[in-house]
């Protein structure tokens, strides 16, 4: 009150009432007494509507950062000459005005620079090769103390002519320096906040802890709730050798939140005070506006029976995996059988007889693994506060659908969530209530005990190749804190943007760190099986294979890394590290997602525009023996058989040295098999590859279908086809991962890109009455080149399945899970295994490609179950027949699932058929069959 009334006082009297309102404040909560205007000003920060505060503008508006250090002492400047007189300049307050013609003006400090003679050490030379050449400067004379308050400053260097006059002038890229400074802050296991309790003495304690080695000072403000301003202020200290900025608070805080105060210079804006959240908080408030105070092995923040649930024993190899990836608020957001409060969030997940939970307890029954979440870390792109959800309708092929959910797209309740905010803290848009910090750390564990306790393990998707945000803006956290350090920085020192937002530097030390803490954090508190690596190429190798070492030792159990390893941008070819990608993962036990035959199978590809995205059929829509209205009159035959074989190559687990005939009846290792330019096959060992068709990215495989299979295939047909591309997953070789909804004929209206689409264009239906086709045009910004295709194919009556047809596609993919869980050999751990088990029949330049022929050797392999198996698929719209003299006399069967009573196929099992004298297999049309024997 008195602080109000202060407030309310004439301007005479305000400036004395504010500070007399701040000492009862400091004596109170812990603001030195008698502050000084400096820790005013920061208290006043703690409260203030912006996140940031100018206290000395920069001279300088437009900075380059073209030069590197490449140590503590050691710089590079690529381009420049032997002889060169090269100064460096400092400011601390960012002051510094240096022009080409002029003289250095501003500046606290100058350096000069001597030719640094000699050869540069072998993993600086490795780390730095990427930037080019050019002469290497040094910092002969300066001390360690000297090297760490220059990181504080403004700094930039010159080359002068005899006169001093500047011919050129640059900034510096960071990263070296930082990591070479302060190799010890990589040992720290206690950045953020942490509750710590001494039995001894019985005293609790509130530590925060932070790196940030170029701030000039940190203070910590802290706050009774999510809303209320803050009541203290606690100055932090920094320790030399790490670069931490450290503090604490003998009591305990949790339940209370907190920001950090930080004084950094910003390149081109000058001395400035951010307020920002930690980049290690656990949870936060509303729209994580502050972060919260917890210790996650607090009982209070344990849903009950959380310390004894009994973790799955499903997966004992890599390969075991079988994969539903999920959006969580996909999952429930449509399902009425769940509480109106609980759909869409993580709470959902405990309903056990919800429709959507009985969905996933069948396919757990028939052989499901995991559930891959997508990113449920907290996010940037909802609001968690005032999102809202428009009401939508229109007819089969109407603009307005599109045009609505185009309206509310960024202030509706729905993203994919692929722009990460922090990293450690659960997503508040999932939790009943974002504003309370416990609500989404509970819930959270609620949701993974639920689908623990339905045979089901969770894997998290986690984006570690970018971040919402950087420099000074909204979204940003880790540049805000230390500038130009977390993020991958191009030769002009401006942050590569290849992801599609602000890429990460993993490859600098606290970086591949913060990552490290963050899956050892979401395994130890959350009891995570598995991770999805979004991008995975971009992060190196190295790191990875660390990390997974790191939760081997921390958890005792194996934690499966998968990952995107796809090969572009500005590290790409191995230009900056040995990434993570493909090409070269060999040996690492990580797998990475395969595009060769899921591109085979759905036809075209990224590039497909115009009338490509039809005219670009695939094996499993047509490729030759179905051409559509715009297929190429003519299409060679080596087409298909091409298909076939990369078919096959997915089959064989994309395997390196599996050998096999190709369609032009040579004998070739699969990693001799062009593939654009790289080797079609490309793993070592089978669980280093991930096989799919269908995944949260780009067009639902009944949508690619509903643009490439002819328009006047059944609904039935269509069905039958969707299953038979799931069979391919099923029998391949390596870990099999599957979308949420394939097997219910999912459709997005044909979105391509449905990441901000909104609930309309993402649903789910778990009571399987509908697929949601044809439910309007998808938004115009990445579909309106294909609207003529689109519009045709949604008003197509015998395209939109009948709930029969979502029922079969529904029950055959469980029994595909059925089979491949019956036996190891549709999952085989070794690379030796596969060359001496597997073998492709009907191959090479006289094949029938409209059908796949496969045998595996059971004999002496554990839980084979079966001597011999042989499997089949069949891609024509007729039954086919093979006769293979190799399995003439013996005891074929089919295989169990087929045979029971509700099987979904019961084609096969009146149609399929082997005759023992002949070895003749008959096949019915579009049909994957399984024969076994001992």
């Amino acid at each position: 009150m008195f602080f109000e009334q202060a407030i309310a006082h004439t301007k005479s009297y305000r400036r004395f009432f504010l500070g007399c309102a701040l000492t009862i404040y400091a004596a109170t909560y812990g603001v030195l007494a008698g502050a000084s205007n400096a820790a005013i000003a920061s208290f006043a920060a703690c409260n203030a509507a912006q996140f940031e505060s100018t206290l000395a503008p920069a001279v300088m508006t437009t900075i380059e950062a073209r030069a590197y250090w490449l140590s503590s002492k050691l710089i590079r400047w690529p381009g420049m000459t032997p002889g060169s007189k090269v100064r460096l300049y400092t400011s601390r307050t960012g002051q510094l005005k240096l022009s080409k013609g002029g003289k250095p003006l501003g500046f606290d400090e100058v350096f000069t620079l001597t030719e640094a003679g000699k050869v540069l050490d072998s993993s600086i030379a490795k780390r730095f090769a990427y930037i080019g050449s050019g002469k290497e400067y040094e910092l002969a004379n300066a001390n360690s103390q000297q090297l760490k308050s220059l990181q504080q400053a403004q700094v930039m260097i010159a080359t002068e002519d005899n006169e001093g006059q500047i011919l050129d002038y640059t900034g510096l890229q960071i990263a070296g320096a930082l990591d070479d400074l302060y190799k010890t802050a990589g040992s720290l296991n206690d950045y953020g906040a942490s509750i710590s309790k001494t039995a001894s003495v019985k005293t609790t304690q509130t530590q925060f802890r932070v790196w940030a080695p170029t701030a000039q000072r940190v203070s910590v403000c802290l706050y009774p709730d999510g809303k209320t301003k803050s009541t203290a202020i606690l100055p932090m200290q920094l320790d030399a050798d790490t670069g931490a900025w450290h503090t604490s608070d003998k009591t305990d805080l949790s339940g209370k939140y907190y920001t950090y105060l930080i004084d950094v210079h910003v390149p081109g804006q000058g001395l400035v005070r951010n307020r920002v959240t930690d980049s290690y908080s656990i949870s936060l408030t509303t729209d994580s506006k502050r972060s919260y105070i917890a210790d996650l092995s607090s009982s209070k923040l344990k849903p009950k029976g959380w310390d004894e649930q009994k973790l799955s024993y499903k997966v004992k190899n890599q390969t075991d995996m079988q994969v539903y990836e999920l959006h969580v608020r996909d999952f429930s957001i449509n399902d009425a059988t769940v509480k109106p409060a609980w759909r869409g969030k993580y709470l959902a997940f405990t309903e056990a007889h919800s429709n959507g939970m009985r969905h996933l307890q069948a396919l757990s029954t028939a052989g499901m693994t995991d559930i891959h979440l997508l990113p449920v870390f907290d996010f940037a792109t909802v609001s968690e506060a005032h999102c809202q959800t428009p009401v939508i309708k229109g007819k089969a092929d109407s603009e307005e659908q599109q045009k609505l959910a185009t309206q509310y797209a960024d202030k509706d309740c729905y993203n994919w969530g692929y722009e990460p905010y922090h990293y450690n803290a659960p997503e508040g848009s999932y939790a009943t209530d974002a504003g309370d910090g416990s609500k989404r750390i509970i819930e959270f564990r609620k949701m993974v005990m639920a689908l623990h306790s339905a045979g089901l393990r969770v894997g998290m998707d986690v984006v570690y190749n970018h971040t919402a945000g950087a420099g000074q803006t909204p979204y940003s956290v880790l540049d805000r804190i230390v500038p130009g350090y977390y993020q991958r920085l191009n030769q002009l020192g401006q942050i590569e943007r290849s992801t599609c937002c602000d890429n990460t530097a993993t490859e600098n030390t606290m970086m591949a760190k913060l990552m490290s803490d963050s899956v050892s954090l979401w395994t130890r508190h959350y009891k995570i099986d598995s991770f999805r690596f979004d991008l995975m190429g971009h992060q190196p190798r190295q790191a990875m294979e660390d990390m997974q070492a790191r939760l081997l030792q921390e958890t005792g159990r194996q934690i499966q890394f998968l990952g995107e390893g796809w090969n572009f941008g500005e590290i790409a070819d191995g230009k900056r590290f040995v990434q993570a990608s493909q090409l070269s993962l060999n040996g690492s036990g990580i797998g990475s997602f395969s595009d060769r035959a899921r591109d085979a199978l759905r036809g075209g590809g990224h590039g497909d525009a115009g009338e490509g995205i039809v005219k670009n059929q695939g094996y499993i829509n047509g490729l030759l023996h179905m051409p559509n209205a715009l297929a190429d009159q003519g299409r060679p035959r080596q087409n298909l058989l091409r298909a076939a074989d990369m078919i096959r190559l997915g089959l064989a687990g994309s395997i390196r040295s599996f050998s096999m005939q190709t369609f032009d009846d040579k004998t070739r290792q699969l990693q001799d098999i062009d593939y654009g330019g790289q080797p079609a096959g490309y793993a070592s060992q089978p669980g280093e590859v991930v096989n799919y068709v269908e995944n949260h990215d780009n067009q639902t495989l009944f949508d690619i279908n509903a643009y490439r299979l002819p328009l006047e295939t059944s609904s039935a047909d269509r069905a039958r086809i969707q299953a038979l591309a799931l069979a391919t997953t099923a029998f391949s070789q390596g870990v099999a991962y599957y979308h949420a909804g394939v097997d219910i004929l999912r459709s997005k209206s044909m979105d391509s890109n449905s990441f901000n689409s909104g609930d309309w264009f993402n649903r789910l239906d778990w009571s399987y009455s509908d697929n949601y086709f044809g439910t309007g045009l998808p938004p115009e910004k990445d579909n309106t080149q294909f609207y003529p295709y689109i519009k045709l194919a949604l008003k197509q009556p015998n395209i939109k399945p009948t709930r029969e047809d979502i029922a079969y596609c529904r029950d055959q993919f469980r029994d595909l899970l059925q089979i491949r869980a019956s036996s190891s050999l549709f999952r085989l751990s070794t690379a030796s295994d596969i060359a001496q088990r597997l073998h492709f029949y009907n191959t090479g330049a006289t094949q029938n490609p409209l059908l796949i022929a496969a045998h595996l050797d059971g004999k002496q392999l554990a839980e084979a179950n079966f001597g011999s198996v042989m499997y089949f698929i069949n891609i024509s719209p007729q039954a086919q027949s093979i006769v293979i003299d190799e399995q003439s006399g013996r005891s074929y069967q089919l295989h169990p699932t087929h045979l029971l009573t509700q099987a979904a196929d019961k084609r096969v099992a009146a149609e399929a058929k082997y005759e023992n004298i002949s070895g003749q297999f008959t096949i019915p049309a579009l049909s994957a069959v399984v024969f076994v024997g001992q």
